[in-house]
């Protein structure tokens, strides 16, 4: 018996990924659990098969938190898959990231610009440096549907979207389905919105102005896309009412979307909710069950899209942290990432034909368009900033009759950011 449970606990002690691991060991820390953690193993599989290293994965919905713990302890992962290009500069500032350069490809021809600029930092001495390999993508301006419940033409603009959602709560229906549940980040799911609201009423200039926090957060452009946020979603219009949305977790929200009589009738979330979907007990599947149209925008103005990445970074020079990072960048590893659905490359050469459906293949078209695309807001900002505005989303739903002291407060915060800690990044 004691042999017996010696052996469970090695065996429980095995990491997530494992090889013979004959030329070494390299663990690697990212945010993904259950659906998109297979995905990434199934990348990393290929690079324990290839190289013989035993990589060792740690997955964490606290990423931000549990990272910042380890650095500050001097343990650190050898490598971190980073979701905020603000963290990314703040570590590569502190001097905790080991720069890229002559270490990975430079990605001339395989990445537009805009992805390789969102690699480098600016160092106090002015040089940019890159510290960091865009391993996927997601696109966040997408309105997810069930096509049987929810058929016919989708709206062609903002105001068309506007009046959907009037019209199928009039009949009795509910129209959106929302959790900004999120341990220990509850409230970003409502900063998507937000950012998807004032892109498409203001426009990629006013956007990456507010980004940047150079625009204020009392400028009548911040303020009505709250104002709209809130006619989308507001009351009844969202399933269980704001209290319910504050309770949910946001990958539970778009469970009523796949039931018999339908809970709600749109969810509005990033691309890897795919997987999110298909790892539902009720199996949805890609196109039959599950569809999207992308956020519309007001007032007749040019297309664009919200979009994030996660970054991996280099917290230490190992021979097996240098072929781990430079397999993460290579064609090879990005074209893993579409067989197993709901995962976007930027990869030039990893285009829509990879993915083996419909829907998969739009949203790799928007990601390789010629369309404006601008990177996640929050996740630009400095942190204090970012975390000020994820409560913010939860008290503005608890209470929607206090936006302007919330947009105040907001202001005191951004004004407080010193210059330094401000990341500008361009909508290509």
């Amino acid at each position: 018996m004691i042999r017996l449970l010696l052996v469970l606990v090695l065996l429980s002690a095995l990491p997530a990924c494992s090889g013979a691991g004959a030329a070494g060991k390299v663990q690697i820390m990212a945010s993904w659990t259950e659906q998109e953690e297979k995905q990434f193993l199934a990348v990393l599989a290929e690079f324990e098969k290839d190289e013989d290293v035993l990589v060792d994965y740690v997955g964490t919905r606290a990423l931000s938190q549990v990272l910042r713990s380890e650095v500050l302890q001097g343990t650190p992962p050898d490598i971190a898959l980073l979701p905020s290009p603000g963290e990314l500069a703040a570590y590569a500032r502190e001097g905790h990231l080991v720069p890229l350069d002559g270490i990975v490809s430079s990605g001339q021809g395989e990445y537009s610009d805009q992805w390789l600029r969102l690699e480098k930092v600016a160092l106090e001495n002015g040089d940019d440096q890159r510290f960091a390999v865009a391993v996927k993508a997601d696109l966040k301006s997408a309105i997810w549907f069930n096509p049987k419940t929810l058929p016919g033409q989708k709206p062609q603009t903002g105001e068309e979207l506007l009046a959907l959602t009037r019209d199928l709560a009039a009949g009795g229906r509910t129209p959106w389905c929302m959790g900004l549940g999120a341990t220990p980040d509850s409230g970003w799911p409502g900063t998507d919105w937000i950012e998807d609201v004032l892109l498409h009423q203001s426009g990629p200039d006013v956007y990456r102005q507010w980004a940047a926090s150079k625009l204020p957060w009392t400028s009548p452009e911040v303020r009505r896309a709250w104002t709209t946020w809130t006619e989308l979603t507001g009351g009844d219009r969202v399933r269980g009412g704001p209290r319910s949305a504050l309770l949910t977790d946001f990958v539970d929200s778009g469970r009523a979307l796949f039931d018999a009589r339908p809970g709600c009738l749109l969810d509005h979330q990033a691309s890897f909710v795919m997987g999110v979907y298909q790892g539902y007990d009720t199996a949805p599947k890609v196109a039959e069950d599950f569809d999207f149209f992308p956020f519309p925008s007001f007032a007749g103005r040019q297309p664009a899209s919200v979009v994030s990445a996660d970054l991996a970074a280099m917290f230490t020079d190992t021979p097996q942290a240098r072929k781990l990072i430079s397999y993460l960048a290579s064609e090879k590893a990005q074209r893993i990432w579409p067989r197993n659905g709901g995962a976007f490359s930027t990869n030039r050469k990893v285009g829509p034909s990879e993915h083996r459906d419909e829907v998969g293949k739009k949203v790799a078209t928007v990601l390789t368009s010629d369309q404006s695309l601008c990177f996640d807001a929050s996740d630009l900002m400095p942190p204090k900033v970012r975390t000020a505005f994820y409560r913010a989303v939860l008290e503005h739903v608890d209470d929607p009759s206090k936006l302007d002291s919330l947009l105040v407060k907001l202001e005191t915060v951004r004004a407080g950011v010193p210059e330094e800690e401000r990341v500008e990044f361009p909508c290509r």
